[in-house]
């Protein structure tokens, strides 16, 4: 098969593709054929050496896939060969075939395409569980999304619909902001143009936002101090700006808000009962219409470095595949 193969460090750029022998199953494992994988932000700084996550060499990078099921390892019970089916890994979706824990995977709901599938599997359950399980969104709040446009932002916005809310977004550009609105945003608000605490405030006749989320960090996260509501949850998704926030405590204190951690990861390892139930709720969401993926492009395996150039670059919107 061919594949993606890091040996060291690299830029995304210098990446290639090449022939690499077939996975063989282990026990409980199933092999799948790769028809599509998410890109993430995450995976640049993972060939870069500046993730969190450091794997031995040589690696095959990608942690969102969707596909047919090839072969199945022993033991293996639930899933027959041929079935549709998608599911997040640590590493190895970049490329044609490959070996995941038939635990980790997910039936294609009726109607999903591939990337769609692919597209599913860190975002959506990202977004899901820190909007219901961790912020506790309720039907008539008001809900900003920052980097809406980005893979969890379309995601964060869609929800928050789909659970009832007000959702103010924010994104830079026409382009993006169109992209939001496209994904069900009722407020747009440019955040390169003009100031965008004040756009809050004034979208919520001076009461703030009761959830914020945010995936940003650095000069978001400060401003976001600024434009919540009394009560009010800030999620900490992520830190795409580079730049990890801090705050104090007396902030914190005055307005009676909570600071809310969300790592979708870490829930397989720690409530893990949280996982199947997260998906099946957002098959039913997906069934019902009420979320669906925002596809960018579709890129194939010679061209990884394109597509995560075009990621890092924050040319995209919503989700960026691969399709070996």
């Amino acid at each position: 098969m061919r594949a993606i193969v890091v040996e060291r460090w690299q830029d995304p750029k210098e990446l290639a593709a090449r022939d690499w022998p077939d996975p063989k199953p282990r026990p409980g494992e199933v092999v799948l054929d790769v028809e599509a994988a998410g890109c993430n932000f995450f995976d640049i700084l993972l060939v870069q050496g500046k993730y969190q996550m450091k794997p031995a060499f040589p690696f095959i990078p990608g942690a969102e896939v969707a596909g047919v099921v090839r072969e199945l390892g022993p033991g293996v019970q639930g899933i027959c060969v041929g079935d549709r089916v998608f599911g997040g890994l640590a590493l190895g979706a970049f490329a044609e075939r490959v070996a995941i824990p038939a635990s980790a995977l997910h039936p294609m709901p009726e109607g999903m395409t591939f990337p769609e599938a692919a597209a599913f599997p860190v975002v959506y359950p990202t977004s899901y569980a820190a909007l219901v399980h961790r912020a506790h969104l309720r039907p008539g709040e008001t809900l900003l999304v920052h980097a809406a446009a980005g893979g969890v932002g379309v995601a964060a916005v869609q929800i928050g619909k789909a659970l009832g809310a007000r959702v103010l977004a924010t994104a830079g550009g026409a382009d993006k902001l169109e992209v939001a609105r496209r994904a069900g945003a009722d407020v747009v608000i440019d955040y390169s143009r003009g100031d965008w605490v004040e756009a809050v405030k004034k979208a919520t006749n001076g009461r703030g936002a009761d959830v914020i989320y945010d995936p940003v960090g650095g000069d978001i996260f400060e401003g976001s101090l600024k434009c919540i509501a009394w009560n009010g949850r800030l999620l900490v998704i992520g830190f795409a700006s580079g730049v990890i926030p801090e705050v104090k405590a007396n902030r914190i204190l005055l307005k009676n808000i909570s600071v809310v951690g969300l790592h979708w990861g870490a829930y397989a390892q720690h409530e893990p009962e949280r996982v199947p139930e997260v998906f099946a709720d957002l098959a039913k969401l997906y069934e019902q219409g009420k979320v669906r993926p925002l596809i960018f492009g579709t890129y194939g395996l010679d061209e990884v470095p394109h597509a995560l150039e075009a990621l890092a670059g924050r040319a995209t919107y919503g989700k960026v595949i691969i399709a070996p």
